[in-house]
């Protein structure tokens, strides 16, 4: 980069000399200015020089003031050169104007979209109809560089070639010889003993390469991922007695022809301490022995960092639940390293209580103020409590109207109790448009499209419609949802849908289920975890008869004609506290739904229930459980209604048969010994996996592989012991991956128990996206 520096030092001394020039133009004695002239302007507008002078026609012009206008002008960034003459009492203001950017372009690049570059030009200044200089051009190649070097591409060479053009522009263009990525092919660690360095390197994203690393790029180096396993590293030897564990260097070499790179990383160990005690020391308000229950510091145990924080942090906010809002709480160590020991002193001075004088609310330009303060638990005239402040913000951040929910405490001045807390809210777009395909081998090609406002008016209501289509099963729904129908926080909800399906089966035919209906629901919460839903609903179901019917849906017909009304009755009940909705790791999902046709020409129960389970066996891999259950029957003397059956097979259910295959059967109209899968009004399943990181994907949790074991079946009942001998089983492999056009899942399994009449499929898969 010191070639750079004699440039700077031309372009410096051409400054002042244009300078010096200058002042002799106009170094005179003071006078009044009767005219004021600018000569050399091309594009410039004169009113923009004018408005950068700091005199005007009829002040007193003095050599300060010249001084001023030359540094005033060169500041505007357009002149590449200003003087100033004097003629009797008039002033000419002579400006030579930087050329301006006609075009830049690009020839060499093949790593990134030009467009991206244009960008990244931009933020330094340069951008086509924007005045030029040299000293842009040479921030815009070393942009152009770091660009690269974030693709590990550090033999990329960046040149910049100016073309002159009529009318005082110019061309731009970048020339680039991208080079090779350069690969790491050197990853060590010096200074470990207690760890093998194969342990210790599993901890990185980063390594030497493998099979996967066209996908995961784990063998190209980037500082920030260096720099977070280097703190997995330093977390690592924390949590396990190295309280003086230190990372003394790391250096990175590059080869001479930039294709490779070595990364030695030096650290010393120290010592591996064990706890040997610890002690409360300070004021704990009468209440040590509630604040010793929250020790997580396990003495004989080795020294844990995150214990030490976690007790810290708890005592902390033990301390915010009684008002005490400023406790400071400390753990000393006292180390005695001839023992390798270490015993930790807590102590606490809780300072002052105080309560909430005011609620303040900030950056929700759209979002009405009584949207955010009703999800509000802790209240103003109040006293500080920690808990409900941070429900508080978990139920802001869960509206789903921001992006980021901060809560602030700040001292009132002039009064030592009282503190006012400041909402800070990042709000996000809450209108959508969305446009979907999927495709499945059940479902086929499926289609959605759709319009949601989640923030109607900033009012927190939500508005929605919703269009879907697939081989089997369509919808149309319009639905809107008042959270606060009631100042208790009792939602209501509106739907209008009208939805066509027909049994999952390989018989062509071309009758129909057709379904119309409209239903109100209101969700009452009990308390802060749980809400439980009422709702009412009226719906025609109407059966089209035409090639392919199957009998049971004939018998129907006979029944209660080609069309039923129904009127059910719905309750149902959620509770999710998984650490992610698309790829969780830990946690529980528990659900029931309940269905009660209380009026028209059906009269049923249907019921169904889900239980998801993530238990982490450790950072890489969890074990899962997912239990479902479905049961439904008809009232009085009338069946159960054919068109409210469960289902199951395929993804999402019993894996190796095909998707909605199990269950009770039904023969064909005019097609003798031919059967269609009509489902079942009983339905069982439970499936367990294992799911670890993909071979060669690191800890990437958007790619992953599972094994699993499958048990379920649908029938018409299955109460019996006998009936239990008819479930299918199967087991299998499959991958997970979140790709860049929607969640993918393939399996591949195998039936550990069939029967006659299933339909095995051995690989399905699933993938789908909105754009």
């Amino acid at each position: 980069m010191n070639y750079k520096q004699p440039r700077l030092r031309r372009l410096a001394l051409g400054a002042l000399v244009s300078l010096s020039l200058a002042l002799p133009a106009w170094a005179t004695a003071p006078f009044t200015l009767r005219d004021i002239r600018v000569e050399g302007l091309q594009r410039v507008e004169p009113g923009t020089v004018f408005a950068s002078l700091p005199f005007r026609v009829g002040d007193a012009f003095t050599e300060d003031q010249g001084s001023a206008a030359i540094r005033a002008l060169f500041g505007l960034g357009l002149f590449s050169d200003v003087r100033l003459q004097v003629e009797g009492e008039v002033l000419v203001v002579i400006v030579e104007e930087r050329p301006t950017v006609a075009e830049i372009s690009f020839s060499g690049v093949r790593e990134f979209d030009n467009e991206v570059l244009r960008r990244a030009l931009r933020d330094v200044g340069l951008a086509e109809g924007r005045p030029f200089d040299r000293a842009l051009a040479d921030r815009a190649e070393q942009e152009l560089k770091r660009q690269y070097l974030t693709r590990s591409m550090y033999a990329a060479t960046v040149t910049a070639t100016v073309t002159p053009l009529d009318r005082n522009r110019i061309n731009l263009n970048f020339h680039v010889v991208e080079g090779g990525i350069t690969r790491i092919t050197e990853l060590r660690i010096v200074g470990n003993q207690a760890f093998s360095d194969a342990a210790l390197l599993r901890l990185f994203t980063l390594d030497t390469g493998n099979w996967l690393s066209w996908y995961t790029r784990s063998d190209r180096y980037a500082r920030e991922r260096l720099n977070a396993d280097l703190e997995t590293l330093r977390s690592h030897y924390l949590t396990r007695g190295f309280l003086e564990f230190t990372i003394d260097s790391t250096q990175v070499a590059i080869s001479p022809d930039k294709g490779e790179m070595a990364i030695t990383i030096n650290i010393t160990e120290g010592q591996r301490f064990v706890v040997s005690g610890v002690r409360l020391e300070g004021e704990y308000l009468g209440r040590e022995e509630e604040f010793k229950s929250l020790i997580r510091i396990r003495p004989g145990q080795a020294y844990n960092a995150e214990e030490v924080s976690e007790t810290v942090r708890a005592f902390g906010e033990h301390f915010g639940r009684f008002g005490f809002a400023f406790a400071r709480v400390e753990a000393v160590p006292e180390i005695d390293r001839l023992n390798a020991q270490v015993a930790f002193v807590l102590r606490a001075e809780p300072s002052r209580r105080a309560f909430v004088r005011r609620i303040e609310i900030e950056g929700n330009e759209r979002t009405r103020d009584e949207v955010i303060r009703r999800e509000f638990r802790q209240l103003e005239s109040a006293w500080y409590d920690g808990d409900r402040i941070r429900l508080s913000r978990d139920r802001v951040d869960r509206l789903g109207f921001f992006t980021q929910v901060t809560v602030d405490t700040r001292e009132v001045p002039g009064a030592p109790d009282q503190v006012d807390l400041v909402v800070a809210v990042e709000e996000r777009a809450t209108g959508s448009l969305s446009i979907g395909a999927g495709f499945s081998q059940a479902e086929r090609l499926s289609l959605t499209a759709g319009i949601r406002q989640e923030n109607v008016f900033g009012t927190g209501h939500s508005l929605s419609f919703n269009l879907n289509t697939s081989d089997f099963n369509r919808q149309l729904l319009l639905s809107t949802v008042n959270p606060y129908f009631t100042p208790d926080g009792v939602s209501r909800a509106f739907d209008l849908y009208y939805r066509t399906s027909r049994p999952l089966s390989e018989q062509e035919g071309d009758y129909r289920l057709v379904t119309a209906g409209t239903s109100v629901r209101f969700g009452v919460p009990f308390t802060e975890t749980d809400t439980v839903f009422f709702g009412l609903g009226v719906e025609q179901t109407r059966i089209e008869p035409g090639a392919g019917l199957p009998v049971a849906f004939r018998q129907f017909i006979n029944a209660f004609g080609d069309s039923a009304i129904s009127v059910p009755l719905t309750v149902g009940w959620a509770r999710d506290s998984r650490d992610s909705a698309l790829v969780p790791t830990s946690g529980r999902l528990m659900r029931f739904n309940g269905e009660l046709g209380i009026a028209g020409d059906t009269r049923y129960v249907r019921a169904s229930g889900q239980f998801q389970q993530f238990i982490p066996l450790n950072p890489q891999w969890t074990l899962a459980f997912n239990a479902e259950a479905g049961w439904g029957r008809g009232l009085g003397d009338r069946p159960f209604p054919v068109f409210k059956n469960f289902f199951g097979g395929g993804l999402g259910s019993v894996r190796g048969f095909q998707q909605g295959t199990l269950g009770g059967t039904s023969a064909i109209e005019g097609q003798p010994g031919t059967l269609s899968y009509i489902g079942g009004s009983r339905m069982a399943v439970l499936n367990t996996e294992l799911i670890a990181p993909f071979p060669g994907a690191g800890n990437d949790r958007t790619l992953r592989m599972f094994g699993f074991i499958d048990i379920g079946n649908v029938s018409d009942d299955f109460g019996g012991r006998s009936r239990f001998s008819d479930f299918r089983a199967s087991a299998g492999i499959g991958i997970s991956w979140l790709s860049p056009v929607g969640p993918l899942r393939i399996a591949y399994a195998q039936p550990l128990r069939e029967f006659a009449n299933d339909k095995p499929q051995s690989i399905q898969f699933q993938i789908g996206t909105t754009f």
